[in-house]
């Protein structure tokens, strides 16, 4: 019974993880405001972003995390398609997300089929900044991201199970 329940725990934890980080990384190709003057806001966003970080766990514990994305535009640069494929020493996942801006409002949604996890990213954007919020059942995040020409950080907090992590991307 220990073993389901640990079992159980740490699916709850890579769930939320999964969650948090395809919302930031869906909800990141719209912070460089020097490309969102030309077109929509993800002009010049397309191509391979990858880095990585850590992420913090309820118990305080930190893991090593290494991502990469593809992200094509669409919609005069208004719209975007993304990829996504994360990994640390416990785990994989996969992700596709669909987001879209009217403004400096973005939304979108996001899935990771292998886990049957779907969500909603809403949130305002300006300066080179993001602010969103990330939702799904039993889960929200709150996340911030600033872009700095082919540089990106990402700043998670939420109150689960998972407790936030710290991403660097670059565009390769």
């Amino acid at each position: 019974m220990e073993r389901l329940n640990n079992t159980r725990k740490s699916f709850g934890v890579t769930r939320r993880l999964v969650f948090a980080i395809a919302t930031v990384l869906a909800a990141s190709v719209w912070s460089d405001s020097g490309h969102a003057q030309a077109g929509g806001p993800f002009a010049g966003m397309a191509g391979v972003w990858s880095g990585g970080g850590t992420v913090t766990l309820d118990d305080g514990s930190t893991e090593r995390i290494r991502c990469r994305a593809t992200y094509a535009v669409g919609a005069g640069g208004s719209g975007l398609q993304q990829t996504l494929t994360c990994a640390s020493d416990s785990y994989k996942f996969n992700l596709t997300s669909n987001v879209t801006a009217q403004g400096p409002a973005i939304s979108g949604s996001w899935s990771e089929t292998s886990r049957n996890i779907n969500g909603n990213i809403e949130g305002r954007a300006g300066g080179g900044v993001i602010q969103v919020v990330a939702s799904a059942p039993g889960f929200n995040a709150n996340i911030s991201l600033t872009t700095r020409g082919n540089k990106q950080s990402v700043v998670i907090r939420a109150e689960s199970q998972f407790r936030g992590a710290s991403i660097s991307l670059t565009r390769s």
